[in-house]
């Protein structure tokens, strides 16, 4: 896809875009101007701890994490959106469970999608053939993860241009671990009754198209979308990626 499809719904929706592991609302900086280019509102927000969010890793919790994005979206007027991406998953649906009536819809890009009383890494420990995992070290003494820059291009952005691994080189940082290994409490009255769409990346190499499936057929979605990609369509196929989100808000 070169152009973006003519929005399938005249009305126009407020996103929250939620970024993945040791990344930032960066992310999304060739999405944002594609969304708003429709006529949408989007807030793209550093977690804690994260992108330019100073507050120091050692006192990040996912709580704290989880409220943060629950008040912004008490902030906005109406319901919104949320998309999240890779591990970050967990909190779209911790914030599905704590404000059921302001979310639309949750949208899964590539997310990890788990049941109540499970965490993400729960679900990484299953997957084979992910290469993340030896590159990836964990410092006690500020309880946060980092992934080695050498596995970069290979295990996130393989499809991407070469000036996206080298600003990842200068832009990714750690990140707080509670948010893989946090259990998440969910019911059915509450984040059961958010509207669930899924977009799986059929050549992801972080969290293999195996677990996505794994996921998404335990826990159930509208509907599941796929773009041929890495683990990164917001770089590679902005477009098809911004083509297949604006379908599901107007669903």
């Amino acid at each position: 896809m070169n152009n973006i499809s003519a929005n399938n719904s005249k009305e126009k929706k407020t996103f929250i875009l939620i970024h993945g592991s040791w990344h930032s609302a960066w992310n999304w900086y060739k999405i944002t101007p594609l969304l708003e280019e429709q006529g949408h509102k989007v807030h793209a927000l550093d977690l804690p701890g994260m992108g330019r969010d100073k507050t120091p890793i050692k006192e990040v919790r996912f709580e704290n994490t989880v409220q943060k994005i629950c008040e912004l979206i008490d902030s906005i007027e109406g319901k919104v959106i949320l998309v999240g991406h890779s591990k970050n998953g967990v909190l779209v649906s911790q914030v599905a469970e704590y404000r059921p009536e302001k979310i639309e819809k949750s949208i899964y890009l590539a997310a990890v999608l788990v049941r109540n009383g499970k965490s993400a890494i729960d679900y990484f420990k299953l997957d084979k053939e992910e290469i993340l995992g030896p590159h990836i070290t964990y410092d006690p003494e500020t309880n946060s993860s980092s992934l080695d820059s050498a596995v970069f291009k290979e295990g996130l952005y393989h499809d991407c241009e070469d000036d996206i691994t080298n600003m990842a080189k200068i832009i990714l940082s750690n990140e707080p671990r509670e948010s893989a290994t946090a259990k998440l409490k969910l019911t059915h009255k509450n984040y059961g009754s958010v509207r669930r769409f899924y977009i799986e990346c059929t050549e992801d190499r972080a969290i293999t198209p195996w677990l996505q499936q794994k996921m998404y057929s335990e826990i159930t979605c509208e509907k599941v979308y796929k773009i041929a990609s890495s683990h990164s369509p917001f770089f590679s196929k902005p477009v098809e990626l911004v083509n297949i989100i604006c379908e599901i808000s107007g669903l």
